[in-house]
């Protein structure tokens, strides 16, 4: 009876623990299958299922007249399923016919194939004559598959707004990083189905999803206007000049789209990697330099704006200014401009004038002189759509000194970007507003319908139009009459400004570096088209903007005018009544009556150094080819025998041997640049053959060149 009960509750024992078991299994069960069944059989189809990447056609870049600038072609990329390799037995023979075709590593594509993954790319972007001896192999497990290579049919052509796409067509530079979420598209699949082992199932699951299409961009780039700026700065390269880098931009001023943006060096985006990685980058949104006198513009601006000068103001320039310890020279040291006019000054570039007005703005109210820079858009980027755009580099208000007033009131000790430059200037060509530069007008569907548009962007008024106006005038004067006369364009009225700054380096400015620049805008009146040009350390003499950069900014500007049908604002002539290069007529020998006579018929004017006798010298000497109003020095001596030392402060070592000479005297220079001390002083009668010591100076801290 005992031994019954035993059993009996061992019986139930078990079939409580079987029950509890099976509950559980149920439990699991339905767990399995009603709580988390719908995202196991995902997980069993992705198993199953190895999906071949089918890529999408990224969109074409177009020129504002539609001009393709960047396109796709096709090429083929090779994939491998490394479970059907395996399967087939012959992952080293497979692996051999691949290198030996595609030049790759055995070694790194056997590693490939012997991976534990249901597929693997071996080598994209292969050419049609590889992909297909691939093809005709049929080796087990590999598949050659259709795709597009992004492909830039003009080369070196605008490579740094362009930028460039990967071998995933990912954009990683210019305006393929830039819009590359619009321009990539989403990427399609073909999707087969394996079994456990790796093997394809026959008349298994096999779908397609198809790839969607990128968008296209048309952009305010003009492809005939960027191929004039980068024709300049390919021959401003192949030149003596040969500088380090130069760059050239143009933009419309009154919408603030750019139509052309051109840099050297450059990269070809069809093979970017064989180019050193400094290249890719855009200078004239990346690189900040100091301006130089080009940053007069906004002085001036924020001084006839607030008031504090008017146009025929006088100013007297001894060669210098002092600003408290502190003595800041004109870049016409020693002898400076003397006496002259606020417009005056600006035509000349002149320093102790930008100067003297930057301190009365900060007279009437400190930190005026600053909330102009910064309403111009100094230290802040331009938004313009492009990657790695940089602010400049602005001395904190908290540390600013009237020094720092001073030489940034000349444009040195602020660093700007060439963007931020040219779109402060476009506010004075367009009446004042300040505008946002952009390069894409359009965003198009793969239809060839409109997405988006971009519209110009007014940011703010940052003068009134009549102090905009006053402006224009004033840097009309600087091309017409001023250090800008090489930028002048026959039949247009011109405005701009030229700079010259030394270059800062670690323990100061560096002797012999130098950026010269011009930015200027035409017609004057009415501006089209407005251009900064750019030139970083340009080699030899001379290194000025007004004689490196003007020139350039001349024949680009002047053709762009010429291309966008801008009519010639002077009749044939009225032309003539124009300024105009002219020879300079021999004058030595000559009575100053006769010389002045000379000079006034070919519409140049003159400075005389010596009283009474003939002309004995002559700078600049016949036969140069200056512009009309030029100031030519004639050089007089009275008695023979009893010359009287002339002044040759401000020439360099050859004007001023070839003066003493025909004074019959003698040079003995010291250093290097334009003459500032000699002994004897001028005016001191000396014996003929008396050697006279000229001391010539290149200042350490600049005065910035015009």
């Amino acid at each position: 009876m005992y031994g019954n009960i035993n059993i009996k509750k061992r019986l139930v024992l078990i079939f409580l623990i079987l029950s509890a078991g099976l509950g559980v299994i149920l439990f699991r069960l339905a767990w399995l299958q009603l709580v988390r069944g719908e995202e196991l059989q995902q997980k069993a189809l992705e198993n199953r299922l190895a999906p071949v990447p089918v890529p999408a056609q990224r969109g074409i870049i177009y020129d504002r007249n539609r001009r393709e600038l960047a396109v796709n072609i096709t090429a083929d990329y090779i994939g491998a399923f490394p479970p059907e390799v395996r399967d087939s037995g012959r992952q080293e023979e497979v692996a051999h016919q691949l290198a030996s075709i595609l030049g790759l590593p055995v070694e790194d594509i056997l590693e490939k194939l012997n991976r534990p993954t249901g597929f693997e790319y071996i080598a994209r972007k292969v050419d049609f004559a590889r992909a297909q001896k691939i093809r005709e192999l049929k080796l087990p497990g590999i598949v050659v598959v259709p795709e597009n290579r992004r492909y830039y049919p003009h080369g070196l052509l605008a490579a740094h707004v362009l930028g460039f796409a990967g071998v995933d067509n990912q954009g990683l530079e210019g305006l393929e990083a830039m819009y590359d979420k619009e321009l990539s598209g989403i990427r399609g699949q073909i999707v087969r189905e394996f079994d456990a082992l790796g093997h394809e199932i026959p008349q298994a699951t096999h779908r397609y999803v198809p790839p969607q299409d990128g968008h296209s961009l048309v952009l305010t780039i003009d492809q005939t206007i960027q191929f004039m700026a980068e024709r300049e700065l390919d021959q401003l390269m192949a030149s003596p000049t040969s500088p380090r880098k130069a760059s050239i931009l143009l933009m419309d001023p009154q919408s603030g789209e750019i139509l052309a943006m051109a840099s050297r060096p450059a990269f070809d985006p069809n093979n970017f990697a064989a180019y050193p990685q400094e290249t890719w980058g855009n200078p004239l949104v990346r690189d900040a330099y100091e301006p130089g006198s080009t940053f007069k513009i906004i002085t001036a601006a924020a001084a006839l704006e607030e008031g504090v000068v008017r146009t025929e103001e006088k100013f007297y320039d001894p060669g210098y200014i002092k600003v408290g310890p502190d003595t800041v020279r004109c870049w016409a040291w020693p002898m400076g401009h003397g006496s002259e006019t606020f417009a005056e000054g600006v035509k000349n570039s002149c320093n102790p004038v930008f100067v003297s007005i930057a301190l009365r703005l900060e007279e009437k109210k400190p930190g005026t002189f600053y909330d102009y820079i910064e309403a111009f858009g100094f230290g802040s980027p331009t938004g313009i759509d492009l990657t790695g755009e940089a602010t400049g580099i602005l001395i904190p208000r908290e540390e600013l000194k009237p020094i720092n007033v001073a030489t940034i009131s000349m444009g040195q000790g602020i660093a700007v970007t060439p963007i931020q430059l040219a779109t402060a200037v476009a506010a004075v060509a367009n009446g004042g507003k300040l505008v946002r530069p952009y390069l894409v007008k359009e965003v198009l569907d793969s239809e060839g319908n409109t997405v988006w548009r971009q519209e110009p962007k007014v940011e703010r008024q940052v003068i009134s139009p009549g102090t905009a106006e006053t402006l224009r005038k004033l840097l009309e004067g600087v091309v017409s009459e001023g250090t800008g006369r090489n930028a002048y364009i026959p039949g247009y009225r011109v405005a701009g400004k030229t700079g010259t700054a030394q270059k800062a380096g670690p323990g100061g400015y560096m002797e012999g570096r130098y950026v010269a620049s011009f930015v200027g805008f035409a017609p004057a009146d009415n501006p089209r088209v407005l251009a900064l040009v750019v030139v970083d350390e340009p080699q030899g003499y001379p290194y000025y903007g007004g004689t490196v950069a003007a020139p350039i900014f001349q024949r680009v500007v002047a053709d762009t005018l010429r291309y966008l049908e801008v009519a010639p604002q002077y009749s044939s002539s009225e032309q003539a009544e124009e300024k105009k290069a002219v020879e300079v007529p021999e004058l030595v020998g000559l009575t100053l009556e006769e010389a002045k006579s000379r000079l006034q018929a070919a519409g140049l004017d003159s400075r005389v150094e010596g009283e009474g006798g003939v002309v004995v010298a002559q700078v600049p000497k016949a036969g140069v080819v200056v512009s009309q109003g030029t100031r030519v020095i004639l050089y007089l001596q009275g008695e023979p025998g009893k010359p009287q030392v002339p002044d040759v402060t401000g020439l360099r070592i050859p004007e001023a041997a070839e003066v003493l000479e025909a004074y019959g005297l003698t040079l003995v220079p010291e250093g290097s640049g334009q003459a500032a001390e000699q002994s004897p002083v001028p005016g001191t009668e000396v014996a003929p053959g008396t050697r006279v010591q000229v001391r010539f100076y290149e200042p350490s801290r600049p005065a910035l060149g015009p």
